[in-house]
């Protein structure tokens, strides 16, 4: 049920009127029984988020905390106008303060204010500083590594370790995690300018009291200095406090490198007690300083309690060590899943990965059973997405190669191939000059720079902006590109049969009316193959053999059959390059220059090409890898032609530019927007007609 106050006021509306409440109390007077509840629940508030921020497990989790420090911010300014007004007009600001005054000063006013000063220093010069120095660092560093960790989410969507809707979740967590420390940068100058304006407002009180209570209320300098600097320091203290309180919340929230799996609280603790024999040091130096001649009571309690903890610690330790060991004894051999047994029933095109001697640990034993698993997952992952079954990967170790060396080979030829350091990782992009060693290399998958690195130096890696990798992962992203690159020759003519006979269980009108008499497997598999080399995905069969039986009463020619196919599964070959705002990025031709090429389109037995001069293709790649390069790295443009241009297009471009995918006007649904980034024209195309005139 709805409370009173969700009924009279909405939850969005609270909010703004707090902060325009914080803002009235700036310039409305405020009676002192108020203040003292205000202050308090200040206090009580600050405590809070300080509690909060070591308990959370990750700093997204308090993901609005610039705001609220925004608005702590101008509350506790608030407040501390509110009693500056009055302690000069009233000389008293209520109970709260006047408690703190005469605690922290005492029977001696010079002593209570170098405690206050002091503590002031401390919340400017030490937290604040300190904090807003990390905030800059944590913003620069993770707005650098951003494109890092996306090829990174990237790498492992293609190696199976992640499917799509994790990779999209992980990609917003990304953009989430750069938008929070970019804003925690921009807040944490709320807390250095919040010190500075208390200690200007505790200077303020001091002398305005001063002259108030000398020139106003007419008390000697003795009384006034008393009575003022009393109210000066609780109220600065009130204030103060939570503002420390705050300051050292937002260290914690942005000092949380070593605490990203878990609350801060609870990670502090295990990495402190993670190694034992530390506090049989710390006792030992105790000891020698007992015999040294300080007083030995302290020294000895202290040693001793330090030498029964690491004792403490060290057994649980073992006791843990035995207990994992006992439970990888007793465990059996993890059981063959359906999906694996079904992928081991078809043997298709053989793949093969080949290692060299020095590799071997990292296919065998615990590690190659790891590695194993994650194979199949990476034959599962793409099967789902391309829609037939990968052939089984044979994994074998070859004396010849040269050192950590590697090599995929697929029907026995070598289609990629580089060097490992199981022992390293492989860190791209980032700053790693303060890293040593490193092994500079190119990346095998996307060749790009990239080093190998220390695994002890992953952090330092990471908070420089790298990503960072393990070699079993870069072998598997290596294995999924070169999969994907060249599944259209992994199809062979007995996955098509089992991909019929499986259709057949559930759309035997189809099949049964295409086979034997419409197409034959062979055709089938040309046009499936022609799909997955634009890397157009056939899980969806049944449609395309729809599409196939349809136009084969017209045409039975290949690129026809294809292009038939395609148009059926126009919204599944659009959707891979739809942008985050929903729209379609397209590089469109000009009308002259597509009704030019399409004059030049020749049709020969492979297909239609198209017969242009030297100079006008070149003239049209340059063009168009212009556009590419010029569209936003959140989407991919395609580029968007005439149905009867498209294939002769797509087979002039795919050479330079084979991630730029092609499609025809008739494979765009009419229901979705698009934007287009660039019109191409080709300079060339006047001169070449001129020329051939």
């Amino acid at each position: 049920m709805r409370t009173a106050l969700q009924r009279w006021v909405p939850k969005e509306f609270l909010i703004p009127l707090a902060a325009i409440m914080a803002i009235l109390m700036l310039v409305i007077p405020m009676p002192p029984i108020i203040l003292d509840f205000f202050l308090l629940a200040n206090i009580a508030m600050a405590i809070g988020i300080l509690v909060l921020t070591l308990s959370i497990h990750s700093p997204l989790e308090l993901g609005a905390f610039p705001t609220l420090l925004l608005l702590a911010t101008l509350f506790r300014l608030a407040l501390e106008v509110t009693a500056t007004r009055l302690i000069l007009m009233h000389g008293f600001a209520g109970a709260v303060i006047a408690t703190f005054g005469k605690l922290v000063v005492g029977g001696n006013l010079v002593v209570g204010l170098v405690i206050f000063t002091i503590l002031v220093l401390i919340q400017f010069l030490v937290i604040t500083k300190g904090a807003e120095r990390v905030s800059e660092v944590a913003a620069r560093f993770t707005l650098d590594a951003m494109p890092g960790k996306q090829l990174a989410i990237d790498q492992a969507m293609n190696a199976g370790h992640l499917s799509e809707n994790d990779a999209r979740q992980r990609r917003a967590d990304v953009e989430a995690e750069a938008d929070f420390y970019g804003a925690m940068d921009g807040a944490s100058k709320f807390v250095r300018g919040d010190a500075i304006a208390g200690l200007l407002i505790v200077i303020i009180n001091l002398i305005g009291g001063l002259l108030i209570g000398l020139v106003g209320r007419h008390l000697s300098i003795g009384q006034a200095a008393h009575t003022y600097s009393i109210l000066t320091v609780g109220e600065g203290l009130t204030t103060q406090i939570p503002a420390l309180l705050f300051s050292t919340a937002t260290g914690f929230l942005v000092t949380r490198s070593g605490a990203r799996e878990g609350a801060a609280a609870h990670a502090l603790l295990d990495q402190i007690t993670a190694m034992p024999r530390v506090f049989y040091l710390v006792a030992l130096v105790l000891f020698a300083l007992a015999i040294l001649g300080i007083p030995p009571l302290y020294p000895l309690v202290l040693g001793s309690a330090a030498a029964g903890t690491g004792w403490m610690l060290e057994r649980r330790h073992q006791q843990r060590t035995a207990a994992q060991a006992a439970q990888q004894a007793t465990e059996a051999a993890p059981p063959v899943s359906a999906t694996a047994t079904a992928l081991a029933k078809i043997n298709v095109a053989r793949l093969q990965i080949e290692v060299s001697a020095s590799l071997i640990p990292l296919v065998s034993g615990d590690a190659g059973r790891v590695l194993s698993d994650h194979i199949q997952g990476l034959r599962s992952r793409i099967a789902a997405d391309l829609g037939f079954v990968v052939p089984t990967i044979d994994v074998r170790d070859l004396r010849d190669l040269g050192w950590n060396a590697y090599r995929i080979r697929l029907r026995g030829g070598i289609v990629g191939g580089g060097q490992l350091y199981p022992e390293h990782l492989l860190a791209m992009g980032g700053n790693l000059e303060g890293i040593q060693p490193v092994i500079a290399v190119k990346d095998p998958v996307f060749d790009q720079d990239a080093a190998w690195i220390p695994a002890s130096a992953k952090s330092r890696a990471e908070m420089a902006g790298a990503t960072v990798i393990s070699a079993a992962t870069v072998l598997l992203t290596h294995l999924g590109e070169v999969i994907r690159h060249h599944a259209a020759e992994l199809l062979s003519r007995e996955a098509v049969r089992q991909l019929m006979d499986h259709v057949r269980q559930s759309h035997p009108t189809v099949v049964n009316e295409l086979l034997p008499d419409g197409l034959s497997i062979g055709e089938i598999q040309q046009v499936l193959q022609n799909l997955l080399r634009e890397r157009v995905t056939i899980r969806d069969l049944p449609t395309i053999l729809e599409a196939l039986g349809d136009r084969a009463r017209t045409s039975r020619a290949i690129v026809d059959l294809t292009e038939a196919a395609r148009q059926a599964l126009s919204r599944m070959i659009v959707e891979p390059y739809l942008a985050a705002d929903g729209h379609l990025h397209v590089i469109v031709l000009a009308p002259a220059t597509e009704q030019w090429l399409s004059q030049h389109r020749m049709v020969t037995e492979a297909g239609p090409i198209l017969s242009v001069p030297p100079a006008v293709a070149q003239a049209l790649l340059q063009q168009l890898r212009k556009a590419a390069q010029s569209a936003s790295v959140q989407s991919t443009p395609v580029l968007l032609t005439a149905g009867e241009l498209r294939w002769a297009l797509r087979r002039q471009v795919e050479r330079s530019l084979p991630q730029m995918p092609v499609l025809s006007y008739s494979e765009y649904p009419p229901d979705l927007a698009m934007q287009t980034i660039a019109q191409i024209t080709i300079p060339t195309v006047a001169d070449t007609e001129s020329a051939l005139a």
